[in-house]
């Protein structure tokens, strides 16, 4: 039924100017008066579909409607259900009136009729209700323009509308009775649940109730699984909201249905293994619910870690495995995001589960002859591929496979021997055969012939995760010799002092733009560094056996052109090589390195790149697990047309590179700043006691048998210069250590966990400095105190002496008048005769002077009067002259008691 297309006509004839607004409510009214009162069925249809066609195209219309109209359109949704027509009409009206027109955009902050509609709508839970039973209805159009009514309600106020359906009985169940309806109805019913359960807990635990994974799980068959259309991703994105953070519900999905529905969607099919976006889209979605099922629920729940390991051993057991192989390492032809996303689920797969380790461990990959171990495959993708996001997904694989997992370190360290050939020559297309040690190293060593230090990165944190925690592979690792670059070069080179060349080339090199320096190369080296040397005194000491590296990293802490992070990483480095060195060689040693950093570039400066590094934003921005984003129809599409660039990884308002953010975990932030506080205690520790302990009576004081007396003297006095050299460095480094206090200003609490009597030398002389200052303070104040006490006395006998002399002035006064007074009386009680003024005498005068002065104004009143009565004879005169009637001018001026004003004599 469109009958409103008849009427298009009818308005703009009616109205002409669609901005009188008065013109269209009267209109609306109208209407509305013949739909309620009309007597003939027609004529309610004709302004019904009059009423629906004003509505859809005028927002003064849709602002009238709502004003009025809803009353009387509910009304004939409530008592006239057996006029289909009418109910269509009723129901299209008001999917106008909820409907924003586009075509007609006004100002921003214009009103904006259609939602302030759906608000008036979505207040009544009586109107819902009657909206919710039209789902009963036979006809195809009433159930359809009823879904698209609550959608738009949905869509701007979900809580009132979530609220009022749970208020009403079987409101959810007739909605899911609709996704068994025709496509279109279903589709609609989809969006639908798919609105109401993205946060509403109670609707998910109805529509799960209600068997919405059966139903959810058939639409997609029927839909072609992946290769269906947006209707699939509806279903997918309706079955992660019910799964996510909700453990019942993925233990209920896991226990009825199973995982196998999910996991045939991966699957792909034919051979040609086409990628559209939507197709792409889909697989996203299905890869979302995976790794939700992985998740094993909210962090709040008591059974998500049981849970999660459930879940992971039924998707092992199902294959997930080889689907996910298939579209993260086989199929190189897969959109990047698709690619990605399966080595993350990889990655989560194997975490903290032994069965799944193994059976990674062992998967191999390929056909007949050209077949080799997945973990290659995948340490392949880290070294070749030209995307960062691939190198980051497929770094997390091993990252969680060498967590905890000690005898899968140690197999694939067991594998790290260099390639018989030479590995310089070698191409890195030339690694199929190679064994995953082999591989690895080789493509360390590929930098050095290329110049490109990108993929020397990528291989250092493939092996930080091998050594991570696993002194027994740090051990291994450190004897692998790698042949020198140039025959003429000489003997090979240790694998760790090759990497520690890298970080120093690092800083020369200009990368594939021809940028100057690698930001990400030095910190991802530095990483493996930091990884490697804990706990292994042997790797401290391959490190220091080259003067120059030692040099160079104390050159790298101080350096300005190096970014905050490498300079802080560069100092726990450092500090490592004090605090896990077992060495008593002399320039080896804790102590030598102790002094080396407070002679370049001293204790404040040293502990000072710590702060910076935690302030920076890679350490201060790093979150403990990684927040990812639901699939919606508007994210799934950007996702899909992902392409590799930096700038999406992270926004970059720092001067490291975004990788960082990624390769530096909570995991590893944490393990530095654990850190940084052993090596505080440490280094103040060894920088603060004697090179070696002296005993109390040192054999070197003795006397050996057959030794003359000029020899005995004589190594004597060699065993005292010695203590004197010693005793000299000490207090050269106590003098530091004082500049150290000076600059900063404060005590170091730090300095306080050393032992010896040169700390109890500086601790002694500190305190009788502090005290001293302290009473030069007190004094100080007490000496100001005085003065400003002198000062207040000073004052106050000042004011005093004045309010004295007031006060002499003043009974001085009071003296004489009393004496004066004292005369008076003494004279009156004699009847002598009084001073006192004759009071008659002086009413007198004053009465003759008032007459005078009344006479004198009474003469001078007289005068202006008389001068006033002259000139008027003299106009009376002028005026007789001309012909005026001088007498009738003057009638009613008598009366006026005003003065008038003085006028000009003039002719």
């Amino acid at each position: 039924m469109d009958l409103a297309s008849r009427y298009k006509g009818v308005v703009g004839f009616v109205f002409g100017n669609e901005n009188s607004n008065s013109s269209e409510d009267s209109y609306v009214e109208r209407l509305l008066d013949r739909i309620s009162n009309g007597v003939l069925a027609e004529d309610r249809r004709h302004a019904i579909a009059e009423l629906q066609t004003i509505v859809a195209e005028s927002r003064a219309g849709q602002l009238a409607f709502g004003a009025m109209g809803f009353p009387v359109l509910m009304g004939v949704l409530k008592e006239e259900r057996d006029d289909v027509e009418m109910v269509r009409g009723a129901l299209e009206t008001l999917v106008s009136a909820l409907t924003p027109i586009d075509h007609a955009k006004g100002p921003t902050n214009e009103v904006r009729p259609a939602l302030m509609n759906t608000d008036l709508l979505s207040r009544e839970s009586e109107s819902i209700s009657l909206l919710l039973s039209l789902l009963s209805e036979e006809d195809f159009y009433v159930r359809y323009y009823t879904l698209q009514i609550l959608t738009a309600l949905l869509t701007n106020s979900p809580n009132r509308l979530q609220e009022a359906i749970l208020s009403i009985p079987r409101g959810i169940t007739r909605l899911m009775d609709m996704l068994m309806d025709r496509e279109v109805i279903r589709n609609e019913a989809l969006l639908l649940l798919t609105f109401l359960t993205r946060e509403a807990e109670e609707i998910q635990k109805i529509v799960v109730f209600e068997g919405a994974f059966e139903k959810i799980f058939s639409i997609m068959k029927e839909e072609g699984g992946s290769d269906g259309g947006v209707v699939v991703q509806d279903c997918l994105e309706l079955l992660n909201n019910l799964l996510r953070s909700n453990a019942s519900n993925q233990v209920l999905l896991r226990e009825t249905i199973g995982f196998d529905p999910l996991i045939s969607i991966l699957k792909l099919r034919g051979s040609s293994y086409s990628f559209t976006q939507q197709k792409t889209i889909n697989l996203l979605s299905a890869l979302e619910t995976i790794n939700l099922l992985m998740m094993g629920g909210s962090e709040a729940d008591p059974q998500k870690d049981s849970n999660k390991i459930t879940n992971k051993t039924v998707l092992a057991q199902k294959k997930l495995l080889d689907h996910l192989l298939m579209l993260g390492v086989e199929s190189q032809w897969a959109p990047i995001a698709l690619r990605c996303s399966a080595l993350r689920c990889i990655g989560d797969l194997v975490a903290g589960h032994s069965k799944n380790l193994d059976a990674l461990s062992s998967k191999v990959l390929g056909e007949e002859r050209q077949v080799e171990p997945a973990l290659n495959s995948i340490l392949r993708i880290i070294l070749r591929t030209s995307s960062m996001q691939e190198f980051i997904a497929a770094d997390h694989v091993f990252k969680n496979f060498c967590e905890k997992n000690t005898d899968g370190q140690a197999m694939l360290a067991s594998t790290l021997i260099p390639h018989p050939n030479s590995m310089t020559d070698a191409s890195l297309e030339e690694d199929v055969n190679m064994s995953f040690g082999s591989m690895l190293l080789h493509g360390l060593a590929l930098s050095e012939s290329d110049g490109d230090l990108e993929t020397c990165c990528r291989a250092a944190s493939v092996i930080t995760h091998i050594l991570k925690d696993n002194s027994l592979c740090k051990e291994k690792v450190l004897q692998i010799e790698l042949e020198a670059p140039m025959p003429s070069l000489g003997a090979p080179e240790l694998l760790l002092h090759r990497i520690v060349r890298y970080l120093a080339v690092a800083s020369s090199m200009k990368n594939k733009d021809g940028k100057p320096g690698y930001s990400y190369v030095q910190p991802i080296i530095l990483k493996l560094l930091i990884t490697w040397l804990p706990d292994c005194p042997n790797a401290v000491q391959c490190f220091l056996d080259s003067r120059p590296h030692l040099t160079y990293l104390l050159e790298l802490v101080s350096s300005t052109s190096s970014t905050v992070c490498v300079r802080g990483l560069a100092a726990v480095l450092l500090g490592e090589c004090v605090i896990y060195n077992k060495s008593s060689e002399n320039g080896k040693d804790g102590f030598t390195i102790a002094d080396a950093i407070s002679q370049k570039i001293g204790l404040t400066s040293y502990f000072l790149k710590f702060d910076e590094m935690q302030r920076s934003f890679i350490f201060s921005s790093v979150k403990p697990a990684q927040s990812h984003k639901p699939l919606t129809r508007s994210t799934t599409a950007s996702m899909a047309e992902i392409e590799d660039d930096e700038n999406d990884l992270t926004d970059q308002k720092n001067e490291d590179h975004p990788i960082l953010t990624s390769v530096f975990d909570a995991q590893f932030v944490n393990f530095v700043k654990g850190l940084e506080v052993n090596i505080r205690e440490k280094m103040v520790d060894v920088y603060s006691r004697p090179k070696s302990d002296v005993a109390v009576v040192p054999a070197e004081l003795e006397q050996k048998g057959g030794e003359s007396d000029k020899e005995y003297i004589k190594r004597l006095k060699a065993f005292v210069e010695t203590q004197c050299s010693e005793i000299q460095k000490l207090l050269g480094r106590n003098a530091t250590l004082a500049e150290d206090l000076a600059r900063t200003g404060h005590s170091h609490p730090e300095l306080m966990a050393g032992s010896g009597s040169d700390r109890v030398q500086i601790e002694t002389l500190r305190r009788d400095l502090q005290e001293a200052s302290q009473r030069v303070e007190m004094l100080k104040a007490e000496k100001a105190k005085i003065e400003s006490e002198a000062l207040m006395y000073q004052n106050l006998a000042g004011k005093l002496e004045s309010d004295l002399k007031s006060l002499s002035d003043a009974y001085n006064s009071l003296e004489q008048t009393n004496i004066h007074l004292e005369k008076e009386a003494k004279t009156l009680k004699s009847g002598g005769t009084s001073t006192s003024p004759d009071i008659e005498a002086i009413k007198a005068e004053a009465r003759e002077e008032a007459q005078k002065e009344s006479e004198a104004e009474l003469n001078d009143l007289l005068v202006c009067l008389g001068q006033e009565q002259s000139k008027v004879e003299k106009l009376s005169a002028r005026l007789s002259e001309l012909g005026e009637d001088v007498d009738k001018l003057l009638e009613g001026i008598g009366d006026d008691m005003a003065l008038p004003e003085d006028e000009d004599e003039e002719d």
